[in-house]
């Protein structure tokens, strides 16, 4: 029976096919509308979290204090109120998992006859595991670097890329402003932070070397800045309250006074650009949507001409002994194919225009089964839904009028 209504239902729209085709063309478009969308809202959502992974989890920045001279504001790390010895009290902390000092500068990097300039990061090993950082090639340096204040380097991809080509770069030695650096690690590649900056265009040198050999302090052991990494994120809100009293106590500062440092959480930040990306996801999605629902629609209106023009057919249909629930079912039919036929078409429109959008506009797009069952089975339940209206109208004519219908 139900085999019988499928094949009559495909009868009576090919016999209007462009009004049939207009139809489904608007569940079309809004199903490839949605998953287009879902894709480039999935995308951005997807290039934010690997920005996020690629700085590290759980991270907190101190900063050095701001100072005034002559009147002048300086800006944060302006006063050198950080020291070494401030980060190895704060990895002692049981809130924390590890801690780095960082002294940053900028250098013209040489090799042979390539050279490039690049930023220059003086700290600890525990800043590979801040970070989430892996050696690609070689081997980072070690404590006793630190203490020593060897001249030995972990350069960047982009570092590699610019000063050695294709050439293997470890055991190498490479000249950081006129001085030799052994180049004992090649690092893996991060790519672009959230702020479009290149984090493999960096060298990491001992701390202890950056201070004394290439940059220079004005005080004894100060650095820049601090990064921390806390053990979990549930422990970040202790951890930040036990740096602040840990560091307020360290540089005696008394009760009221303002702090001469600045602790910053890091993954606050990210996480609300993460939180923003995703409403723009579902803002997109919902946007998309819209079309969803000018294709139900136009079923509808489509549906009940039909209904109008088949009314003769209708009253016979029910005069020889159809029953309500097959009038129904006959022209529910009708509109299960058009939304399935539709949906179908506007999924293959939609992973087509995501495809084109990542190799010609070199648009990050994330194309996911649960994102195409979605919207194809919204798309289905909305053209069925709209197409019920139609077909309970046909099964309700009253034979006689149906007959006398001209």
């Amino acid at each position: 029976m139900t085999v019988q209504m499928l094949i009559e239902a495909w009868r009576a729209m090919g016999a209007n096919r462009l009004r049939t085709f207009l139809t489904m063309l608007g569940m079309v478009i809004g199903v490839g509308a949605v998953v287009l969308m879902l894709a480039i809202g999935q995308g951005a959502q997807y290039s934010v979290s690997q920005s996020i992974s690629s700085m590290g989890s759980n991270l907190f920045i101190i900063l050095s204090g701001s100072s005034t001279s002559g009147g002048l504001r300086m800006g944060l790390g302006a006063t050198p109120t950080l020291t070494v010895a401030d980060a190895q009290a704060l990895s002692e902390l049981p809130e924390m998992s590890a801690v780095a000092p960082v002294v940053p500068g900028v250098a013209q990097v040489v090799y042979g006859s390539n050279n490039w300039s690049t930023q220059v990061f003086g700290t600890t090993p525990a800043y590979l595991t801040v970070r989430n950082w892996t050696i690609a090639q070689g081997y980072p340096f070690a404590d006793s670097d630190v203490r020593s204040a060897t001249r030995v380097a972990m350069i960047g991809q982009t570092v590699a890329q610019n000063l050695f080509g294709n050439e293997d770069p470890v055991n190498k030695t490479i000249r950081i402003k006129q001085s030799p650096y052994l180049v004992v690690g090649l690092l893996s590649a991060k790519g672009q932070s959230l702020d479009g900056r290149d984090q493999d265009d960096t060298i990491l040198i001992p701390v202890t070397t950056a201070q004394r050999k290439l940059f220079g302090t004005q005080f004894q052991g100060t650095v820049r800045f601090i990064m921390a990494q806390a053990v979990s994120a549930q422990m970040m809100p202790a951890a930040e309250r036990e740096m602040n009293a840990l560091l307020r106590q360290r540089h005696h500062i008394r009760e009221g006074a303002d702090s001469d440092f600045t602790v910053r959480n890091l993954t606050a930040l990210v996480n609300t650009a993460a939180q923003a990306t995703r409403v723009m996801s579902i803002l997109l999605g919902a946007i998309a949507s819209i079309s969803l629902l000018v294709g139900g629609i136009g079923i509808m209106n489509i549906m009940l001409v039909s209904v109008t023009e088949r009314t003769r057919e209708i009253g016979i249909r029910v005069a020889i002994g159809a029953r309500q629930r097959d009038i129904l079912m006959q022209f529910l039919m009708e509109a299960i194919i058009i939304s399935i036929v539709g949906c179908t078409a506007g999924v293959v429109l939609g992973v087509g225009g995501a495809a084109a959008a990542n190799h010609f506009a070199d648009i990050t797009v994330v194309i996911t089964g649960a994102s195409i069952l979605q919207a194809f089975m919204v798309a289905a339940c909305v053209g069925i839904f709209f197409g019920f209206y139609p077909a309970r109208k046909a099964a309700r004519l009253k034979p006689i009028e149906a007959l006398r219908y001209q």
